[in-house]
């Protein structure tokens, strides 16, 4: 789905995704899931484009159940992305989100998934306009 005035090429692409988490299942402390996606050899949030008409909150816990094969609970909602990508400005909608259950397996878009701490997914993430999500993961968790 796309804003602006026409469908050209400076449309504003609108996603959306999560910074999904979860309880490690050894010692309790928070794990933040982070998807390999091998088109761009790159770490990120499961996230991607909506569908026209979508709803930002449905588009994101979609995206994470198609990237991750998790169910999750959506909580705060964190900072909006905006940046360009493919020479197009892009729009990315973000919540914390609560991995509640279901299994990864492989698929065209994303090969692998990490469970890692606040900061080695911090470490690990391609992008650093990534980064940021992660600290607002943390502050909306210890704030709640």
């Amino acid at each position: 789905m796309t804003t602006g005035s026409s469908p050209g090429t400076n449309a504003t692409v609108l996603a959306a995704g999560c910074v999904l988490w979860r309880s490690s299942p050894h010692d309790g402390w928070l794990e933040i899931c982070l998807v390999h996606r091998p088109k761009y050899d790159d770490w990120s949030h499961p996230k991607g484009k909506l569908k026209r008409g979508e709803d930002a909150l449905a588009g994101a816990l979609r995206e994470v159940l198609e990237e991750t094969g998790h169910h999750c609970t959506p909580g705060a909602r964190l900072p909006t992305l905006r940046y360009v990508a493919n020479h197009r400005p892009k729009q990315v909608v973000y919540w914390a989100a609560e991995a509640t259950h279901g299994s990864f397996t492989p698929n065209d878009e994303v090969d692998r998934i990490v469970w890692l701490s606040p900061l080695t997914a911090r470490n690990r993430l391609t992008h650093p306009r990534d980064r940021d999500l992660v600290d607002a993961l943390v502050a909306a968790l210890h704030s709640a």
